[in-house]
């Protein structure tokens, strides 16, 4: 199912909107429209979920041996890769 929704924009924006659909970017205005849109949840998306992690990590913050521990173990692997041996 879909639903139709009017919207105005500014005729700056329609003519850049039609020049994109001209190049061939995208079919149709609608196209174009509709892939804006979906980007745009994308985003919105993301960071609802950067936010939840945020709250989650001010509420139970992570202990410092986990990121020492985290960042010695990255390094080794740095390490082991620029040495042309196989990490870990």
């Amino acid at each position: 199912m879909t639903v139709q929704i009017p919207v105005r924009i500014p005729d700056e924006d329609a003519l850049k909107l039609d020049e994109a659909v001209a190049r061939g970017r995208f079919a149709s205005r609608s196209e174009a429209l509709r892939e804006g849109l979906a980007r745009l949840l994308r985003e919105e998306r993301d960071r609802e979920i950067a936010e939840q992690y945020r709250l989650a990590y001010e509420k139970y913050p992570q202990e410092e041996w986990v990121g020492e521990n985290g960042l010695a173990l990255f390094a080794a692997w740095v390490e082991a890769e620029e040495k042309g041996q196989e990490p870990l």
